[in-house]
């Protein structure tokens, strides 16, 4: 993949840009590669240079990768105001639910609906789904849709005020849960250390609901990268965004070492069956 500019907008003229309507709701969606589809859904505030990177590497290892537009300027490098901005009317939105506990955003039956439109476009044993930040979480909650089969949550901050605590109620945990054990499934997630969005609490929880589903894993807070956009370096002011923002693309650190793992669990889940065909 040709080396891009972090610092300045991507124009994500690789992407096909669509615009999928699903329950009278129409978001676009940038879709790029081929192979079994992986839904990229963006962290706060919204699909920046990083997100996109990460998606052209989700692309480049063999998938047709879809990046709903959820929220902010799609290809925009975070700014403080305007990042700002993003964040506050999100949490506003009626798609979304910042602060609920035990309560999925409306945002994420959308996304249910995109990845089994996804699924049957793109065949397959079934959908990857990453989440990030905001949306970190939603990658739990889409597995109430049988097609998703790789879930990932980096760095799942909501609620926002209640670290302890998940957004899924119990009778949804009790349905992921039923359903990793049948189907021999995992939950993939990660965070930082010290992150204030994302901490240990939650993890907790998360492996209460799950138990062994759920493969939570951390890394240290010196491994993020400390040059980043303006919005994450004055606003968020903490290792977070493990594989976008605070990702160090160089061989061999621990945040590339994270995103190798993700595209290594995609593989496992979603080509094994080509990949026996070979």
């Amino acid at each position: 993949m040709p080396n891009r500019s972090m610092t300045e907008d991507d124009p994500l003229e690789d992407f096909d840009r669509r615009t999928i309507t699903i329950d009278a709701v129409a978001k676009s969606v940038y879709v790029a590669g081929t192979g079994p589809a992986v839904i990229v859904m963006p962290e706060m505030p919204g699909i920046s240079p990083h997100v996109a990177r990460f998606a052209r590497w989700v692309r480049d290892a063999g998938f047709t990768v879809f990046v709903p537009s959820l929220f902010g300027r799609a290809g925009a490098v975070p700014t403080v105001d305007e990042g700002l901005t993003v964040f506050k009317r999100a949490c506003v939105s009626a798609e979304f639910r910042a602060l609920a506990v035990d309560e999925p955003s409306p945002a994420v039956r959308w996304l249910r609906s995109l990845a089994a439109s996804a699924h049957e476009e793109c065949g397959g044993p079934g959908v990857g789904v990453i989440g990030m930040c905001f949306t970190g979480n939603f990658a739990l909650s889409m597995m109430l849709e049988p097609s998703v089969i790789a879930p990932v949550l980096a760095h799942p901050s909501l609620p926002l005020d209640r670290p302890d605590e998940t957004d899924s109620g119990p009778e949804e945990l009790e349905a992921v849960r039923s359903r990793l054990e049948a189907e021999d499934l995992t939950v993939l997630a990660y965070r930082f250390q010290g992150d204030p969005f994302c901490r240990a609490q939650r993890f907790a929880a998360y492996s209460k609901a799950l138990g062994e589903r759920f493969v939570g894993k951390v890394l240290p807070d010196e491994a993020a990268n400390a040059t980043t956009s303006p919005f994450f370096e004055h606003v968020i002011a903490n290792p977070h965004s493990m594989v976008t923002a605070h990702l160090v693309d160089e061989a061999g650190s621990p945040t590339t070492v994270a995103r190798d793992e993700i595209l290594q669990f995609f593989r496992e889940r979603l080509l094994a069956e080509r990949t026996s065909d070979q």
